[in-house]
């Protein structure tokens, strides 16, 4: 008898500035998953928020260029419909059927944020990565870092502004030096972040931050190399081997991310010592936990002259796309892309079946 397929959501797109990093995360990932083990159901989100069944074929224009990569139109809207009998994220369209498990694609807020999670959790559907504390935790840059701090875990100094003027140029130089950083608490991507070294600088970053959040963070400029480490599991997690980022710019910025070629180089693995090695691996992985993430993330690091190892920031939903550093890390040590899907997916259906467990009566 032949083994039914586990049919897999993968949800993309959405209403974030990250919206065409999310399309090709999603091409990528369809294109590596087991269909002979998995029956992909694409469901795309435009960016007005509305959800539709995508056909796999053409669910994507200009699919080879990240500068027009955009969603194709379709008809076919998709509803979440909480049933008894079945998970519950339900396609209606001209076929219905519930799906096993959702593996979510969706970078900033309304996909990384705990959002969508804990639409899923209410729709009862096992899904891939953080819950919805974890999530919530690793996009706010600066409950991230007050946690970090609080666990011992060294980070870069910070000033948070709820306003416009909440902050000034003087105070901020005073307190954290210059050059600064400025950038959206709650964004991902290098969206909105802006390199300061003087006072307009200041006041149009902090104008342009102000467009895509509520809150903004003010850091101090970390000279160093930029380091980052890749991490897999739930309740007991493991370190990719460390690798860097060779910036070609002045910060790794959404354009040397996803659309320059050159505008980094990865250097798979990182060129650094054995001892170093280690100590990356381990801090990621207390990172992981000290932020209540589950399934992925990719933990970022900012290596001094002087070998200080600082925490920059714990992304929950890693880019997949195909210059993105979480699934070369695993290549690199040993996990081919199709492989490291297979593990999220197993790893989300695992702790759904342990929550599902628990008791809900006393």
């Amino acid at each position: 008898m032949k083994k039914k397929k586990i049919r897999v959501g993968i949800i993309f797109g959405g209403k974030s500035a990250e919206h065409e990093v999310f399309l090709q995360s999603a091409k990528n990932v369809i294109d590596a998953l087991d269909k002979n083990k998995y029956e992909p159901v694409l469901i795309g989100i435009d960016k007005k928020g509305k959800w539709y069944l995508q056909d796999k074929s053409n669910f994507l224009l200009n699919s080879s260029n990240p500068k027009l990569i955009s969603l194709n139109k379709s008809t076919q809207l998709v509803a979440a419909i909480p049933e008894q009998q079945e998970n519950s994220l339900i396609v209606l369209s001209t076929q219905k059927g519930g799906i096993d498990v959702v593996l979510p694609i969706l970078h900033g807020p309304f996909g990384e944020d705990g959002t969508i999670q804990g639409m899923l959790r209410l729709m009862d559907v096992p899904f891939v990565g953080s819950g919805v504390l974890g999530s919530a935790i690793g996009m706010d840059k600066e409950i991230t870092k007050r946690l970090l701090r609080g666990s011992g875990i060294p980070i870069a100094d910070f000033m948070t502004a709820n306003n416009l003027d909440d902050i000034t140029f003087a105070q901020a130089k005073k307190k954290l030096g210059f050059p600064l950083f400025i950038k959206p608490a709650n964004m991902g991507s290098s969206v909105g972040v802006s390199r300061v070294t003087n006072q307009k600088e200041f006041d149009t970053a902090m104008k342009l931050a102000f467009e895509y959040d509520r809150k903004v963070l003010i850091e101090e400029a970390i000279m160093g190399r930029e380091i980052e480490c890749s991490v897999l599991g739930n309740e007991n997690p493991v370190a990719s081997i460390p690798g860097e980022i060779v910036v070609k710019a002045d910060f790794y910025s959404y354009e040397a991310k996803y659309i320059d070629e050159n505008g980094a180089v990865l250097e798979i693995p990182a060129k650094i010592s054995q001892a170093l090695n280690k100590k990356v691996q381990a801090m990621a992985v207390a990172t992981f936990k000290s932020l209540n993430l589950e399934g992925m993330a990719r933990v970022d690091f900012f290596l001094k002259e002087n070998g200080d190892l600082l925490v920059n920031e714990a992304n929950t939903i890693p880019g997949f796309t195909r210059v993105s550093m979480y699934p070369k890390l695993w290549e690199a040590s040993g996990i081919s892309y199709s492989k490291l899907l297979d593990t999220l997916i197993v790893l989300a259906i695992e702790r759904y079946k342990k929550e599902k467990a628990l008791k809900t009566s006393y």
